[in-house]
C-alpha cells in the first residue's frame, strides 16, 4: 500500500473511531442508568434470553449475552486482526525502528498495570483479574483526542493508534494463553487444520468471502469446543485470509453496531460507593490510572535512551505523560477480559474499577494534553 493510500485509510479509521467513541459513551451511560433504575431486573433478564442455533442434529443453545460476547465479538476481533495485518504490512509496525516505540510503550502499558494489580490484590479473591487493566480502548482514545482539535500532532495520533494495536496483540495472547478453559487437543487440532487450510487457500489465490466465512465459522466452533476462547477465531482469520478489503466495509458495523451492543450488555452494573473501595475495583482502577502511564512512559524512555526509537515530531515527554494517561482508558477490552477472568460480585467490582479508572484516565489525560500541547 502506497503511503498516500495508507494515510487516507488512517484518516477514515480515525474518523470512524472518533464518532464510535461518542456512541460507546452514550450506550455506557444508558446501560449504567438502567442497571441503577427500578427496571434493573428486567434489563438484566434481557441478556439471559436464550437463543438456539440448530443445524440438523446439532444444537447450540446459549444466552443472548453469549452470542454478543462470544459470537458478535468474533467479528470485532476479525477487524482487529485486519487492523494488525494492515499495520504490519503498511503501517507503523512494518519497520523495526518505527515499531520500536509503540511496541515498547505497549509492553510497558501492559506489564505495569498487571504488576500493580497483583501487588494490590496479592493472592486474594480476584487475583485472576490481573489482565483487566492491561488494555487500551482506541475508540475512546481517538474520541478524546478529537476534542483537543488540530493541536494534536499527527505523530501522536499514529503513535497511540499503533500502541493500541500492539496492545491488542498482547491482549489477544493473554486471552488465548491465560483465559481459556481446559483445552481439548482434538478440537484444537481441528481449529489448527482449518487455519492451515485458510493459509493454503490464500496462497492459492482464492478470494471468495463465502469460502472464508464457512472456514471462519468452522474454526470458531472448533475453538469454542476446544476451550480456547472462540473470538480468537476472528483474529486468526483476519491475519491469514486475503480479505483486507472487508476492513473498511465492516469497520462501521463493528464501531456503531457490535461495540455499542457490547457496551449495553456489559457496562450495566449497580454502582455502590462502597464497591469503589473493594480490592478488585481499586486494583483495576489504579492499574489503569497509574500503571498505564507509568509503564508507557518508562518503557518509551528506555527505548529512546538505548537508541532504538525516537519521539514523534511535536511530542515531548510531558505530552507522552498525557498520552500515557489517556491510554488508561481500557473499557471494551478490559470489560471483555473481566468477563473471562471474574465471576459474580468480583465481576461487578472489575467492571466498576474499569469504568471509574477509564473515566479518571480520560479526565487526567485530556487535562494534561490540553496544557502540555500548548507549550510544545
Amino acid at each position: 500500500m502506497k503511503l498516500d493510500n495508507w494515510m487516507r485509510a488512517l484518516v477514515r479509521f480515525l474518523h470512524v473511531e472518533s464518532a464510535s467513541g461518542v456512541v460507546l459513551l452514550l450506550c455506557t451511560i444508558v446501560a449504567l442508568a438502567l442497571a441503577n433504575s427500578p427496571w434493573a431486573p428486567e434489563f438484566a433478564t434481557i441478556w439471559q434470553t436464550r437463543l438456539g442455533l440448530v443445524v440438523g442434529s446439532f444444537t447450540l443453545d446459549q444466552t443472548l449475552l453469549f452470542w454478543i460476547n462470544d459470537g458478535l465479538m468474533a467479528i470485532f476481533f476479525f477487524v482487529v486482526g485486519l487492523e494488525i495485518k494492515r499495520e504490519l504490512v503498511a503501517g507503523e509496525l512494518r519497520e523495526a525502528r518505527k515499531a520500536a516505540l509503540p511496541i515498547m510503550a505497549a509492553i510497558g502499558g501492559m506489564v505495569a498495570p498487571a504488576a500493580i494489580f497483583l501487588l494490590l490484590i496479592g493472592g486474594g479473591p480476584g487475583h485472576s483479574g490481573w489482565g483487566v487493566p492491561m488494555a487500551t480502548d482506541i475508540a475512546f482514545v481517538v474520541g478524546f483526542l478529537a476534542l483537543l482539535g488540530p493541536r494534536v500532532p499527527i505523530g501522536l495520533k499514529i503513535l497511540l493508534l499503533s500502541l493500541a494495536i500492539a496492545d491488542d496483540i498482547g491482549a489477544i495472547l493473554v486471552i488465548a494463553l491465560f483465559y481459556s478453559a481446559d483445552v481439548s487437543l482434538l478440537y484444537l487440532s481441528l481449529a489448527g487444520g482449518g487455519l492451515g487450510l485458510t493459509i493454503l487457500l490464500s496462497r492459492m489465490g482464492v478470494r471468495s468471502v463465502l469460502v472464508y466465512l464457512i472456514l471462519g465459522l468452522g474454526i470458531w466452533l472448533a475453538l469454542l469446543k476446544s476451550g480456547v476462547h472462540p473470538t480468537i477465531a476472528g483474529v486468526l482469520l483476519g491475519l491469514t485470509a486475503p480479505l483486507a478489503r472487508l476492513e473498511s466495509a465492516l469497520h462501521p458495523w463493528v464501531a456503531f453496531g457490535i461495540m455499542p451492543l457490547f457496551a449495553l450488555a456489559n457496562a450495566g452494573v449497580a454502582v455502590k460507593l462502597a464497591a469503589l473501595s473493594h480490592p478488585v475495583a481499586l486494583a483495576v482502577a489504579v492499574g489503569l490510572v497509574v500503571g498505564k502511564p507509568l509503564g508507557i512512559l518508562l518503557f518509551s524512555w528506555l527505548a529512546v535512551r538505548v537508541g532504538v526509537a525516537r519521539l514523534p515530531a511535536g511530542v515531548n515527554w510531558k505530552v507522552m505523560l498525557g498520552a500515557g494517561c489517556l491510554a488508561g482508558i481500557g473499557f471494551t477490552m478490559s470489560l471483555f477480559i473481566a468477563g473471562l477472568a471474574l465471576e459474580g460480585d468480583l465481576l461487578d467490582d472489575g467492571k466498576i474499577g474499569t469504568l471509574s479508572g477509564s473515566a479518571l484516565s480520560a479526565l487526567v489525560g485530556c487535562g494534561l494534553l490540553a496544557i502540555f500541547l500548548r507549550r510544545v
